[in-house]
C-alpha cells in the first residue's frame, strides 16, 4: 500500500506540472473525447517519459530531463541553503527525474555529500553520475587518471554519496598522461569489482571516444551542448550514434545565459563562478548574442513556452539519444525545465526555427585557458 501511495504521488505531481503550464495542446497529443482527463494527461507524460543512454548490456534508462547538481554547491556565485538544495533533489525524483549528476570536484568533494543525503532515502530510484579526473578534485591543480587515483577516488565518492555502487562513472577530463585504455581498463575493473555500473566520458575527442569503447563499453558522453555551443554536432554526436552512445547535455541553456535570467547587467561573484573569467559572459557578447534570444522568445509567445523550454525542447528534438542536464536551485525552474520535454515539435516548424537559429553567429569564446585545454582531448 505505502508504494502505491508513493507512485500515485509521483504521478499526479507529473500530470500536475504538465498541465500547469499548458501543455495541453494540438503539437503535442490529441485526446479521444471518450478519454477521462486523468487518462489524457497519462498518455501526454508517457509520450516523453524515457530517454536511453548506451546500448546492449550497459544502457540506462532515464528521463529526458536531468538534473545537474553542481550549481547548488559550486560555481553559480551563491550557495542555497542546504536542506532547500536537498529537498529540491527530492522534489526533482518525485516529479519524474531520475538522473543526477555530480562529480567530485564540485566544491571540491561538498557536492557529492550534498547529493548523497539527499538520495540516500530513495537511492534504488534514481540514477547517480559522478566523475573523477583531477589532481585533488581540483581542476586548478591539473589532470589525475592514473588508476590508482581512479579507484582511490571511487571509494571516496562511494562513501560521500552514502552508496554501494556509481550507475555511470564519467572520466571529468581526458588525461593525456594516461592512456585512454588504462583509463577504460580501470573503469572496467571497478565494474567486475560491482563498485560501478557504467562508463562514460566527458569532452572527449573522437579518437578517445573510439579507445576507450574498444576496451570498456561506453554509455555516456557528456560534452557542453546548447544553442550557443553546437560544435558537437559535428565532431562528437556522429561517433555517439555510430558506437549507440548516448550524449548527455551539460549546460544545455548555457549556464542560464540563453534563459535570459542573467544580462549583460548580472555581477558574478569571482572566488565562486566561472562565468566571470569566461569571454561569452562578458557585457558585449551578452549583448552581441541576444538575437539568438529573441528568437526563441518569439517561438515560445506563440505556443505558451518560456525561452528555457524553447532551447531544450530543441535539444531533445535534434536526437533520441541526447538528455540535457540543466542545473538549477529553485523548483520553478525544475517545473519549467521538465516541462520542456512534452513539447513535440512540427516538422515544418523546428526546420524553421532551426534556420533562424542558424544565422545567428555566437560571439565569445566558451573557454579560455586551462580550462580551454582540458576539453576535446
Amino acid at each position: 500500500m505505502k508504494n502505491t501511495n508513493i507512485n500515485n504521488r509521483r504521478e499526479f505531481l507529473k500530470m500536475g506540472a504538465l498541465a500547469g503550464l499548458g501543455f495541453i495542446s494540438s503539437n503535442i497529443v490529441k485526446a479521444d473525447e471518450s478519454k477521462s482527463i486523468n487518462s489524457f494527461r497519462q498518455d501526454l507524460y508517457i509520450q516523453g517519459s524515457k530517454r536511453v543512454l548506451g546500448s546492449g548490456k550497459h544502457q540506462l534508462e532515464v528521463s529526458p530531463i536531468g538534473l545537474g547538481c553542481m550549481g547548488m554547491s559550486y560555481h553559480r556565485s551563491f550557495v542555497p541553503d542546504r536542506q532547500m538544495s536537498i529537498n529540491l533533489i527530492r522534489k526533482a525524483a518525485e516529479l519524474g527525474l531520475n538522473l543526477f549528476d555530480t562529480a567530485e570536484a564540485y566544491g571540491p568533494m561538498i557536492n557529492e555529500e550534498l547529493v548523497g543525503e539527499a538520495m540516500e532515502p530513495i537511492r534504488k530510484e534514481i540514477l547517480i553520475a559522478t566523475k573523477f579526473g583531477f589532481v585533488d578534485g581540483m581542476p586548478s591543480k591539473g589532470l589525475d587518471s592514473r588508476p590508482e587515483t581512479i579507484k582511490r577516488v571511487v571509494d571516496q565518492s562511494l562513501k560521500r554519496l552514502r552508496t554501494d555502487y556509481i550507475d555511470l562513472l564519467y572520466q571529468h577530463r581526458v588525461d593525456p598522461n594516461v592512456p585512454m585504455e588504462d583509463v577504460a581498463g580501470t573503469v572496467k575493473e571497478l565494474i567486475q569489482a560491482g563498485k560501478v555500473r557504467n562508463f562514460g566520458l566527458s569532452e572527449a575527442s573522437v579518437d578517445n571516444i573510439r579507445k576507450a569503447h574498444t576496451v570498456q563499453q561506453v554509455t555516456a558522453l557528456q560534452s557542453e551542448y546548447s544553442l550557443f555551443t553546437r560544435q558537437p554536432e559535428k565532431t562528437v554526436i556522429p561517433v555517439c550514434e555510430e558506437l549507440g552512445i548516448g550524449f548527455v547535455s551539460y549546460s544545455p541553456l548555457s549556464r542560464g545565459l540563453i534563459t535570459g535570467y542573467i544580462n549583460e547587467r548580472t555581477k558574478y561573484i569571482p572566488s565562486n563562478d566561472n562565468r566571470a573569467a569566461l569571454p561569452r559572459y562578458q557585457k558585449d557578447a551578452i549583448i552581441a548574442n541576444w538575437p539568438l534570444i529573441d528568437i526563441l522568445k518569439e517561438f515560445g509567445d506563440h505556443r505558451g513556452l518560456t525561452v528555457a523550454q524553447v532551447a531544450l525542447a530543441w535539444l531533445l528534438a535534434q536526437k533520441q539519444f541526447i538528455v540535457p542536464i540543466p542545473g538549477t536551485t529553485k523548483w520553478a525552474h525544475l517545473q519549467e525545465n521538465f516541462d520542456s520535454a512534452a513539447y513535440q515539435f512540427k516538422s515544418d516548424e523546428l526546420k524553421q526555427l532551426t534556420t533562424e537559429l542558424d544565422k545567428i553567429k555566437i560571439v565569445g569564446e566558451r573557454a579560455v585557458g586551462q580550462q580551454a585545454q582540458q576539453i576535446n582531448n
